[in-house]
């Protein structure tokens, strides 16, 4: 039995993911641009653990999202005494308990964002994994527009920052609670905005068909056709949804928003590419207020930021009356996004830039103290951590790609200098440690 598991292939689970060197450095790029974005916009970080009470989770995603939520079925507590665990579907609810349980520690409106794995039970997928890495930063304790239009900004920017070229689609819950009001099917807004989230994967027919499937008259669905389809700028579209929600007291006040949320963004001078889209829905039961998505524009793939305006998530933790709004950065996503199109810089990959190499004992032991003394200096420096053949030092050289070596053998140890070899040129000199500093930051 003992000897079957050992010989058991390795594997991991589907749907996750192995991350070499190269592979964190372009995550850690992705990372550390995003963190240095939402510092520079004064929010701060925290954590929540990768578990929750299924309590926590269930019934805030929509009937799709329960069905994705992992369950724990072996948390280490006797089954009769302890809540059933799962593990994180996203970081805002989460969030929303968060600031329920600390509620007395915080300052409203509380700027926070969060860098942290979730899980979903999804079939894996090109550009869909089943363990995947959220960005959030959000905005609680607030309902001034004026959130939504930085978020935009920070979108901008760290777009800007990481050279992908991307659209933001913009729409607002309460148009759609409007559309959902004058078609005759007020009681079927989550309905609705299940079935036309879809609209881009299974096209309008099979949205259609999905619609009469959840109730709604072949009526009503003839009557949301030309508002999903409504064409022009966003002036235009705005007009227009205006004049067919004038009825909807709720609809109306989607459009006031979302006109104040696009001319307060082109007043900042905004850029970035911002589309009025009527049939985005964000299928999460707990948007209320303007939803965000951004795509890219010159890959094939998914969403890779989204988010919206949630009034009172915080409400079924027991602190009703708290309005938050927020967006998350796909990070795995924007990893496919930046590899398709070349878009990291080398000097992001860069690790170790001086290899000491030794001929024997005594110039290892003194190959330490100059390491030291480099890495003091702020050099990022590695030392072969034996006096074997120098061709297999020079090989590990080559297979990292480090810029610089140096090589200590006798001579050098009597001159207390480095034989500092430029690998991309083949040059060579002897140096002292002070020059080396100099040379290798050049």
């Amino acid at each position: 039995m003992i000897d079957d598991y050992i010989m058991t292939k390795p594997s991991i689970p589907k749907g996750t993911r192995d991350f070499g060197a190269i592979e964190m450095a372009r995550r850690n790029y992705i990372f550390d641009t995003i963190k240095a974005v939402f510092a520079q916009y004064g929010f701060q970080q925290i954590q929540t653990p990768a578990m929750e009470n299924i309590s926590t989770l269930m019934g805030k995603y929509g009937e799709e999202g329960d069905k994705l939520l992992f369950r724990i079925q072996n948390s280490g507590e006797k089954a009769n005494e302890a809540p059933e665990k799962g593990l994180r579907y996203d970081l805002t609810v989460p969030f929303a308990r968060y600031v329920v349980q600390h509620r007395e520690e915080l300052q409203f409106p509380f700027r926070r964002f969060q860098i942290q794995p979730v899980w979903r039970a999804d079939r894996p997928q090109k550009g869909r994994y089943r363990e995947f890495y959220q960005c959030d930063v959000d905005v609680i304790g607030t309902d001034s527009l004026m959130s939504e239009v930085e978020l935009i900004q920070i979108v901008e920017e760290v777009y800007r920052r990481l050279g992908l070229r991307v659209c933001l689609h913009l729409n607002n819950r309460k148009i759609l609670a409007g559309i959902a009001e004058v078609i005759g099917a007020e009681d079927k807004l989550i309905d609705i905005t299940t079935a036309i989230d879809k609209l881009d994967k299974i096209g309008t027919e099979a949205v259609n068909a999905e619609l009469i499937e959840r109730g709604l008259s072949a009526e009503a669905v003839e009557k949301m056709q030309p508002i999903l389809s409504l064409s022009g700028s966003n002036e235009e579209k705005l007009a227009k949804i205006g004049q067919l929600l004038s009825a909807s007291e709720t609809g109306r006040k989607g459009v006031e928003e979302t006109q104040t949320i696009l001319q307060a963004a082109a007043a900042l001078g905004v850029n970035l590419p911002v589309e009025l889209d009527l049939t985005l829905a964000r299928g999460l039961n707990y948007y209320t207020g303007a939803i965000f998505e951004v795509k890219a524009l010159d890959v094939q793939i998914g969403s890779i930021t989204g988010g919206g305006r949630y009034d009172n998530l915080t409400g079924i933790f027991g602190l009703p009356g708290v309005s938050g709004v927020g967006i998350s950065f796909g990070a795995d996503r924007i990893y496919d996004c930046l590899l398709e199109q070349n878009l990291y810089p080398e000097s992001m990959l860069t690790g170790t830039q001086l290899l000491l190499t030794t001929f024997g004992q005594e110039e290892l032991n003194w190959a330490m103290q100059v390491a030291r003394e480099l890495r003091q200096a702020g050099l990022r420096v590695e030392v072969y951590p034996e006096p074997c053949k120098m061709k297999r030092q020079m090989g590990y050289a080559d297979a990292k790609q480090i810029p610089w070596v140096g090589i200590i053998g006798g001579d050098e140890l009597a001159a207390k200098k480095v034989m500092l070899k430029n690998m991309a040129s083949g040059e060579q000199e002897l140096i002292s440690i002070e020059d080396i500093i100099r040379s290798v930051n050049r």
